[in-house]
């Protein structure tokens, strides 16, 4: 699971929608822009948090054809399994 992205997706949203919430209720800049600054560091230490948690409750599955890599075949046996016309 790729969760590289999560922090600063949560940081984003919070962001938003403080600014939204700002404009709304006209918060003096000088306000505003303490707020953004508190809640866009806050939300992403708690995005970090959650990408942790994220991380070791879910463990990454191995792709199942690695495995094969460098893998030598029969090939009498790939032969074998080939249909030629007379099969048909």
């Amino acid at each position: 699971m790729n969760t590289k992205p999560i922090p600063a997706i949560i940081m984003l949203t919070a962001g938003f929608v403080t600014c939204v919430i700002g404009i709304l209720q006209h918060y003096s800049f000088g306000v505003f822009v303490k707020t953004l600054f508190l809640i866009l560091v806050g939300f992403y230490i708690l995005g970090g948090i959650v990408k942790f948690v994220l991380d070791k409750g879910f463990v990454v599955m191995d792709d199942p054809l690695a495995d094969y890599d460098g893998m030598e075949f029969d090939e009498d046996l790939i032969d074998s399994m080939v249909m030629t016309e007379d099969d048909y």
